[in-house]
């Protein structure tokens, strides 16, 4: 079970990947990755380590920098 500021973290991503444009296939190609790694963590099955959080940010141009401020000004639980 993952926490609940974990949970937001998924979310933003999910938001993230889904503001790009892309399908969980498309954003896997980029990564060279399978669907199923995208899959997995989108659904709280695996959890994404700050390297493959890089990665995923570089893939969906998000600015890391914005991405965790607004995880971090979330209401806190």
């Amino acid at each position: 079970m993952f926490t609940s500021k974990y949970d937001r973290f998924r979310r933003l991503l999910i938001d993230a990947r889904r503001e790009a444009g892309l399908t969980q296939s498309e954003l896997a190609r980029q990564l060279d990755r399978p669907q199923s790694y995208i899959s997995k963590y989108e659904r709280g099955e695996r959890r994404v380590d700050v390297v493959e959080f890089l990665d995923i940010a570089r893939a969906l141009d998000i600015n890391v920098h914005r991405f965790l401020k607004m995880l971090d000004d979330r209401k806190r639980s």
